[in-house]
């Protein structure tokens, strides 16, 4: 049985239609009006997100967010391409299906349109990040790497310089502890008004300050960008932890 498909440009017109712009976070919660707020603010920049939804099914089956490269929220160079921030494909019988690779050539016609050289997207096994394969399956290849399992691919379609991760020294620029974080990801803005409601950031003397532009995101000490914990520029986290982890964190590093 083939099934239709219908692929949703999401805009500011039409973001209450579409609940699903914000991943797996209860439209009552503070946090995804946060992530709202932050889109509003990026939509002007180019950035795209393209929902996918297969007949007989409420909620969207896939999820693409991307942007011009110069306003990517990732520490990264890439300005000659579009730069994809997130990519999924849930639940799992909606897996191995072509729709990730449908969503992916959504962004490589818009890259072409825009005279752009092609896509990159960081890549990770690690929490909150999309793994390689559907990019490689899709002719992208890794221009960069890490030592913690970040990956940065690319797909060319025209000439450019490849996309590189900016590798920033933190380790006298963050002394104590310090917490950067973005609304990009709602679990994170959730993440930072449980702290201030436990007074965590009171009681250790926590630097909270939030990234509020691309360019601040591109020189983030973590190459992820969202969420950067910090004690003394030695990262602790650079993915969304709940607080209990949190909490735990603080206590292996003797903090508390």
């Amino acid at each position: 049985m083939n099934l239709s498909i219908c692929i949703v440009t999401v805009n500011e017109q039409n973001l209450a239609d579409h609940p699903g712009v914000v991943c797996f976070i209860n439209p009552n919660h503070p946090s995804y009006s946060l992530k709202i707020g932050w889109l509003k603010e990026r939509f002007s920049e180019g950035l795209q997100i393209k929902l996918l939804y297969v007949e007989g099914q409420k909620k969207a089956a896939g999820y693409i967010e991307y942007v011009p490269g110069k306003f990517a929220w990732r520490a990264v160079s890439a300005a000659d391409y579009m730069f994809i921030h997130c990519l999924y494909v849930y639940p799992n019988n909606n897996k191995n299906l072509g729709y990730g690779t449908l969503l992916v050539e959504e962004c490589m016609d818009d890259a072409r349109r825009q005279g752009l050289a092609g896509a990159a997207v960081m890549v990770s096994k690690l929490a909150f990040m999309a793994e390689e394969d559907i990019f490689l399956k899709n002719g992208f290849s890794q221009a960069d790497s890490d030592e913690k399992g970040n990956l940065l691919l690319v797909k060319q379609s025209g000439e450019a310089t490849l996309p590189s991760f900016n590798r920033l020294n933190s380790d006298n620029n963050y002394k104590g502890l310090h917490i950067l974080y973005s609304r990009q990801c709602p679990w994170v803005a959730r993440l930072i008004g449980e702290i201030k409601a436990s007074r965590l950031d009171e009681r250790l003397n926590i630097n909270i300050r939030e990234i509020r532009t691309a360019a601040e995101a591109q020189q983030a000490p973590s190459f992820y960008g969202v969420f950067n914990f910090m004690h003394d520029g030695n990262i602790l986290a650079d993915r969304y932890v709940s607080l209990t982890r949190f909490e735990n964190i603080l206590k292996k590093e003797k903090l508390i």
